[in-house]
């Protein structure tokens, strides 16, 4: 090895570059979950392209024993098994790494580096010798080189065989062909390599009672325990997983003992259609939603207006790629706030949730339901690609079994029959929420008609300035009621008093709770707030009232939540400066506070043990 050799146990970041189609998906993800099972906690990246078979894809797995969830940036060790991206994949690694490839055809030493720790293992060669088949030959492969990973890196061999078998439960005849695969490569690795490398993994206790999920299945989990029993979606890349979730977890929890289906999902033919059949469902009083992504919104803006307007309760999960247009389709961004915020047109305000993992997609989740119904209005749930497509350690999911639905304000048969004035747009209590009847509540009254055009309190067509602004003025005030109910902000205050802040949501969390220990260890220190909802909680702008300077950490170029904060909260723009990543991977912490620490150093803000240092200084002279 190297002197440079990078040395540590349970903290480094492995890295495989694929070609798409190749079956390497699934022996990555095994690898990552063998040090999972050995308590060291994991959070691995699939950067895939939208294509189905031949561009490249890597898999990125942050192995750390201090539980950080978010790129850290760099690669500590790179599995090369793709020639058209060596160059680039070489260069990514850290001085004193190490570069596993297969060495079957002789590489020129001018494809490598010197302040890197090579290892070359003849894959290719090996699966040539053992299988005929060329899909074999192509599948095994990947299953050999992680067997040769467990030697390298020390990961316990029966863990991985445990984590097989799971995998082939049902399809015994595959577990010996793999088993033997996996040990082709490690007894390789420990008879032909010097396996005494810097990189190790130790079994710990570091994981606790965590789960290992993915956000859009906590978030069809979260549905299904919210009441929602119709979605109706298209499928799109990266929310179809989130509606497929739902379909398996409805046949799970939603189908009576003799096998009757106590749900409707329903592949629409377009977007169009889909927010058509989810707001349909809602109004006739079921719970009910869609799944989709950035092109989605903006195919469903009539309709979202309509539901919005008509005051029709339902809930859409947005999980953000890159755009505009077709964009990068499976490329993660926060890209969608401005569009979901005032989708439609004319005067429309949404309410918006910004879940930060698969914890919170799973409550909010549930959640959203009950705020669409209280607030009789369409509420969307901000997932976003990185979130929802990759598996993330969270806390375990919690419900208490005591909750109830909450349908909010619906006027019963009892109460019309007993004379209560029912007007489905009067607002009897000043919230801005007017009661709402199901269809067929009573025979004779409760009865409205459903308008998409300007109305009255009793829902008769107008078009009259005055009940128009009388309208209009009321759904503002559902808005201001809206900033009481829902999620409020998650504010961190730094160790040490300081005058700058930070402002970030969602995706971005884990990266920001890194990237602020990494600045406070530099002696910078801000304190944080972290926006969970749009309407934004009078707690956001009293954050922003009490800081000089702040940054707004963003995944998107147009700087979309500042955007938002300057325009809802009347915020001079000079107050709010923009940090923002948006090349379609996920955002690291190293990212984040370099940015930071670079726009602190041109405001002349010198690092707090610097300014220490030199009163110290002073006080001695």
């Amino acid at each position: 090895m190297s002197k440079l050799a990078i040395t540590a146990v349970n903290d480094f970041v492995i890295k495989f570059a694929n070609v798409n189609g190749s079956g390497s998906a699934s022996a990555n993800t095994l690898f990552a979950k063998s040090i999972l099972r050995m308590g060291v906690p994991v959070s691995p990246r699939n950067i895939f392209p939208s294509n189905i078979q031949g561009l490249p894809t890597w898999y990125e797995v942050r192995v750390t024993e201090d539980g950080y969830l978010a790129r850290r940036g760099g690669c500590d060790f790179m599995v090369a098994m793709n020639p058209q991206t060596w160059d680039k994949d070489v260069a990514e690694i850290e001085t004193g790494g190490y570069l596993f490839y297969d060495s079957t055809r002789q590489m020129p030493q001018s494809k490598f580096r010197a302040d890197i720790n090579v290892i070359g293992i003849p894959l290719t060669e090996i699966v040539n010798a053992a299988y005929t088949d060329p899909r074999q030959r192509q599948l095994f492969k990947n299953i050999i080189y992680v067997g040769a990973l467990s030697a390298l890196l020390d990961v316990e061999v029966a863990v991985l065989e445990e984590l097989i078998a799971e995998q082939y439960k049902g399809k015994e005849k595959l577990l010996p062909p793999n088993i033997a695969a996996l040990h082709m490569g490690r007894d390789y690795a420990l008879q032909h390599l010097d396996c005494n490398i810097g990189l190790k993994v130790k079994r710990a206790d570091k994981v606790g009672d965590r789960i290992f999920v993915e956000g859009n299945s906590a978030a069809a989990l979260g549905a299904v325990y919210g009441g929602a029993t119709v979605a109706a979606w298209y499928p799109i890349t990266p929310s179809s997983s989130l509606a497929e979730a739902f379909a398996k977890h409805c046949k799970k929890y939603r189908t009576t003992d003799d096998g009757k289906a106590r749900y409707a999902i329903v592949q629409a033919e377009d977007e169009l259609a889909s927010i058509g059949m989810v707001i349909g469902a809602a109004w006739n009083g079921a719970r009910s939603f869609t799944a989709t992504s950035g092109p989605g919104i903006s195919l469903m803006q009539e309709f979202l207006g309509l539901a919005y307007f008509a005051e029709i309760p339902s809930v859409i999960f947005d999980v953000q790629r890159a755009g505009p247009s077709t964009g990068m389709p499976t490329r993660t961004q926060q890209s969608d706030v401005l569009s979901c915020a005032y989708a439609s047109h004319g005067d429309t305000k949404h309410v918006l949730l910004f879940p930060e993992d698969p914890h919170e997609c799973f409550a909010f989740g549930a959640e959203a339901f009950d705020l669409a119904d209280r607030l009789q209005t369409p509420i969307f749930v901000m997932l976003d690609l990185d979130i929802g497509m990759n598996e993330r350690l969270c806390k375990p999911f919690e419900w208490d079994e005591a909750r109830r639905m909450d349908r909010g304000k619906v006027m019963t048969a009892e109460a019309l029959e007993a004379g209560k004035d029912f007007g489905r747009y009067l607002d009897v209590d000043g919230d801005g929420i007017p009661y709402r009847t199901y269809p067929g509540t009573h025979p004779t009254k409760g009865s409205y008609f459903t308008r998409g055009t300007s109305r009255d309190r009793y829902a008769r067509y107008t078009e009259e300035g005055d009940a128009y602004v009388d309208n209009m003025q009321r759904l503002l005030r559902k808005f201001e009621t809206a900033k009481e109910i829902v999620p409020k902000p998650v504010i961190t205050k730094a160790a040490h008093a300081t005058r700058f802040g930070v402002i970030y949501y969602g995706s971005t969390s884990p990266a920001m709770h890194e990237a602020l220990d990494l600045l406070n260890d530099g002696g910078l220190h801000l304190d944080a707030l972290r926006v969970r909802a749009f309407p934004f909680a009078d707690e956001v702008l009293d954050f922003i009232a009490a800081h000089d300077d702040l940054f707004v950490v963003e995944q998107n170029r147009d700087a979309q939540l500042r955007t938002l904060i300057i325009s809802e909260g009347a915020i001079d723009p000079a107050v709010l400066t923009p940090v923002l990543h948006y090349d379609g991977t996920p955002i690291t912490a190293r990212f984040i506070a370099n940015e930071i620490s670079q726009k602190l150093k041109a405001l002349h803000v010198a690092p707090l043990h610097a300014v220490l240092s030199k009163r110290v200084s002073r006080e001695n002279k």
